[in-house]
């Protein structure tokens, strides 16, 4: 059994039971994490579990119990094979992450850090004192939000021609060449439009992240899936920016505008958040 735990809630002792190991959600400031667990506290990964605390020294991780019948290597590897048991523990995941996140400053850990015993949490702690308390002052009293970039591409590739400088001075040579050396150029124009699209596709999310990245403390460029779409259009830029609060009215601002700067180009901006800031939780700036 599991040895005293502070106000049921922190864990300074680890007998850890045979058929048990602890899930672990994210990382902070031990005082801080504690007076959370003063509040109503969302639900643990497993029914019946309950969110506690281990604590190193300054540092704290909040963590549950899970049987290891579920959570041992080799039989996680079976669960996370069925969708349905991974998407009802990943919401779960974030649900307790969110919480903390939302109200102190923390380290998130992805889905699925598990640890056998509170020892190793402590030694996690312990070990990594330096980096963590770096990344927790860099995440305090900010915020990650998401923005996602869509074009629709019919309404786009009408526009095209105004857009790109190798198009437009093609069409302004066409206007004043023979009728040959028009055709000729009206055909090459015909045949640029697919790769200037993506080029200036390129272009404009690179603009975009790079006018938010000023209105924000940090910005991430995350992947896009292949032929990944909404009804906004093709999905052709992702982004992530870490937000003071205090910059955040700014940050908006400027996405609205930009919003409105390329909607004529059939580009849309999606602004979500805020996030667990996951993006920005490693040890690099």
């Amino acid at each position: 059994m599991m040895g005293p735990r502070k106000q049921n809630k922190i864990v300074e002792k680890d007998d850890s039971k045979a058929s048990h190991a602890l899930y672990v959600y994210c990382a902070g400031e031990s005082d801080a994490l504690a007076q959370l667990f003063e509040e109503r506290l969302p639900d643990a990964l497993e029914p019946g579990g309950k969110l506690e605390l281990v604590v190193s020294g300054r540092l704290a991780a909040v963590v549950s119990d899970v049987p290891l019948a579920d959570y041992g290597e080799e039989s996680l590897k079976m669960r996370l094979a069925d969708p349905s048991w991974t998407a009802v523990r990943a919401v779960r995941h974030e649900q307790v992450v969110e919480y903390f996140s939302s109200r102190a400053a923390v380290v998130p850990l992805r889905f699925g850090a598990i640890y056998f015993a509170g020892q190793g949490v402590e030694q996690m702690l312990s070990e990594k004192a330096t980096e963590l308390r770096a990344i927790i002052e860099r995440l305090r009293g900010r915020q990650e939000w998401g923005i996602t970039v869509c074009c629709d591409q019919e309404e786009f590739i009408k526009v095209i021609d105004t857009l790109s400088s190798r198009l437009r001075g093609l069409a302004e040579r066409a206007e004043t060449a023979q009728p040959g050396e028009a055709y000729l150029l009206r055909k090459k124009i015909e045949a640029l439009k697919t790769d200037e699209a993506r080029l200036e596709i390129k272009r404009v999310v690179s603009e975009i992240e790079q006018s938010l990245a000023r209105n924000s403390e940090a910005a991430a460029s995350l992947r896009v899936m292949k032929d990944e779409a909404t009804e906004q259009g093709k999905t052709v830029g992702k982004m992530a920016f870490l937000v003071a609060s205090e910059r955040f009215d700014d940050f908006h601002k400027e996405a609205e505008r930009l919003a409105h700067a390329y909607a004529a180009s059939g580009f849309r901006l999606e602004m979500t958040g805020p996030w667990p800031p996951y993006n920005f939780s490693t040890g690099k700036d």
